[in-house]
């Protein structure tokens, strides 16, 4: 029925070398041409770069196409709506003052053809992950990335590529032991009231039902590349290179 809405999640790109990113690239360069045809909105359950700063004149070069890419699915009306995640502290004002994408900072709640969505990266939902709040908090603060920015573009994306790295090996060795935690906190989520709780953070895909809701992990593109898709009465996990295929 009608359009589609598409949820994906934690691509990390820039994670492996050049010649790697570039494969993954074509991938997702791929998947969004799909979108031109079909899609009406793509939501972006955080992590769509393994590091991402943004200063006053500069962006990653790295990232070119995608940007691009994006931009052109918004000059076609697909609505685009980021949200950020662990990876995704850098962002200052480009994507909604340029491409006109909305970034939101942390969960919230929306409605796809009378359904209620509640999305979350699924950071700090683990337990006992106080340390990490702070560091959040202490990451996104406006005063610490304003001194950031003092420093050049070149060796300030270099130590944010880094610190991404370093991150992402910590907290994959949370992820593998707590995962479950997201869906006792999903369930807590449905019970509100909510049909839908998509989230993403611990890269193991996941897909559960629980008392007349669903709780939805989208994996990771560093694994399985996924995509959810939500028509207005199902929602599916499907590989992105199948999406590709039909197409």
């Amino acid at each position: 029925m009608g359009n589609l809405v598409y949820f994906i999640s934690d691509l990390h790109l820039g994670y492996y070398d050049r010649a790697t990113e570039k494969e993954r690239q074509e991938l997702l360069l791929a998947f969004l041409n799909t979108l031109l045809l079909s899609g009406t909105t793509l939501v972006i359950v955080g992590d769509l770069f393994d590091y991402w700063f943004d200063y006053k004149y500069v962006i990653p070069k790295d990232f070119f196409r995608v940007v691009t890419k994006l931009m052109d699915l918004k000059d076609n009306g697909v609505e685009i709506i980021y949200l950020m995640g662990n990876h995704d502290f850098g962002h200052y004002r480009f994507f909604p003052e340029e491409l006109g994408i909305e970034v939101i900072p942390d969960d919230f709640r929306a409605t796809f053809y009378g359904k209620k969505f509640y999305i979350s990266h699924g950071d700090g939902k683990i337990a006992n992950d106080k340390g990490y709040l702070i560091l959040k908090k202490f990451l996104r603060n406006s005063f610490v990335q304003s001194l950031f920015r003092l420093i050049h573009p070149d060796i300030g994306i270099r130590i944010a590529s880094g610190s991404s790295k370093k991150s992402r090996n910590y907290t994959t060795r949370r992820q593998m032991k707590d995962f479950d935690s997201l869906f006792d906190f999903a369930k807590k989520k449905i019970d509100e009231g909510f049909d839908f709780v998509v989230m993403g953070h611990t890269h193991k895909a996941d897909f559960k039902q629980y008392n007349g809701g669903m709780y939805v992990n989208l994996g990771s593109w560093l694994d399985t590349p996924l995509c959810g898709i939500f028509d207005g009465s199902n929602f599916e996990l499907v590989e992105v290179e199948k999406i590709i295929k039909n197409k």
